[in-house]
Order: structure tokens, then C-alpha cells, then sequence
């Protein structure tokens, strides 16, 4: 079975993979692919962004030459054209690393998570059986982000208003979702998504 995993930020995704992953579950995180697939495409993202960096005054490589993620998320932060241009250029790569994930672990026989909070912008959500999104409480997970990160309620806030309402996004995209409301314990988190387990079925 192949499992999606989605939720805003601070909501528990990471928690409720950390969970499944004990359950045997093999796992990928696009986050990390992110950041492998945009060092791969260095010379790319420089490119792309050159010119705003240099209007800004921003420098796109740290001194190790590695790419300053910050600076290219200053850049394309709150402008939905440049989002697009960045998204374009490393997409593509993390689906591919995906769907090489999933072939792999297919052939040895294991149950697959994919934990991706923008996975409706990738074609691998349709070799997915199923969808858990996992969710909390705006408070809630503001507190949890503020003790997480320690920063301002006010860039929070940015932060959860950039991703927007997710959970629409993904309502036509699977054959079968779960919002699973993460307000307790992790125990409590474990049961729920347990029962949810319990109801899904391999596509096919």
C-alpha cells in the first residue's frame, strides 16, 4: 500500500510519520527532497533568480556555495509568479526521486508513506491509495509552532497563511482521505490513525 501523509504546519505530520514508520512503514520526506533536489539544481535557481536577489541585495550561495534557501524563499515569498518559477525548477526532480522510493520498496514488498505537505502539486499522489491529513486547531498550532521555532506570532501566521486552506486541494485527489484532528496525545494520535489503517484498501 502506498500511503499519502498531508497537513498545514505544526499540525503533527511529522509526528504521525515518526508513528508509522514504527509500524514498519517505509518512508520518504519531500522536505528533505526538496532541499537535495534544489542543490542539484544550483546552477538552475541562480539563474532564475538572479536578478531578483540583486535588486534585493541578496547573495543566492553561502560561502560554502551551497544554495541560501533563505534568501531564495525571501524572494519568492508572497509572490505567486515566482513561487511558480522555483516550484517548476525543483518539482519535476522530487517526483522523480519519488517514484524511484516507491519502485524500490515496491519490488521488496513494503508498505510506503510518502509525508509531503504540497503533495497535490506532484503526479505521485496518484499512485496513492490513500490520503491522511493531519490537522489541529489554529490556536493549537500556533502554540505548538511558537514553542517549535520560537518566532513571532505575527511570522507564524505569515507562515500558515502562505499555504493556504490545504485540505480542499486534496478532496478529488485520492480514492480514499482522512482528516485525522491531532489534540491529544500521541498515543491518542496513534489509535486514530490506526483506525483509519484498519479501513483502507490497496487501489486495484
Amino acid at each position: 500500500m502506498v500511503l499519502g501523509l498531508s497537513g498545514p504546519m505544526a499540525a503533527g505530520k511529522n509526528l504521525a510519520a515518526e508513528i508509522l514508520e514504527g509500524k514498519g512503514w517505509a518512508s520518504v520526506d519531500a522536505d528533505l527532497l526538496v532541499h537535495e533536489v534544489i542543490e542539484d539544481k544550483k546552477e538552475d535557481i541562480v539563474s532564475a533568480f538572479s536578478t531578483e536577489a540583486e535588486k534585493l541585495g541578496l547573495s543566492l550561495l553561502k560561502s560554502d556555495g551551497s544554495v541560501n534557501r533563505r534568501a531564495v524563499g525571501q524572494i519568492i515569498f508572497g509572490h505567486p509568479e515566482l513561487v511558480a518559477r522555483q516550484e517548476g525548477i525543483v518539482y519535476p526532480g522530487v517526483n522523480e526521486r519519488i517514484d524511484v522510493f516507491l519502485e524500490e520498496n515496491h519490488r521488496a514488498g513494503r508498505d510506503c508513506l510518502i509525508n509531503a505537505t504540497l503533495l497535490y502539486k506532484v503526479p505521485s499522489i496518484y499512485k496513492v491509495d490513500a490520503l491522511l491529513y493531519v490537522d489541529a486547531p489554529l490556536v493549537l498550532r500556533l502554540l505548538r509552532a511558537r514553542r517549535r521555532d520560537g518566532l513571532p506570532f505575527r511570522q507564524i501566521l505569515a507562515r500558515f497563511r502562505s499555504q493556504g486552506n490545504l485540505f480542499p486541494k486534496y478532496k478529488n485527489s485520492v480514492a480514499d482521505i482522512k482528516r485525522v484532528w491531532n489534540t491529544g496525545s500521541k498515543e491518542k494520535l496513534e489509535r486514530k490513525i490506526d483506525a483509519f489503517l484498519s479501513s483502507c484498501r490497496p487501489r486495484g
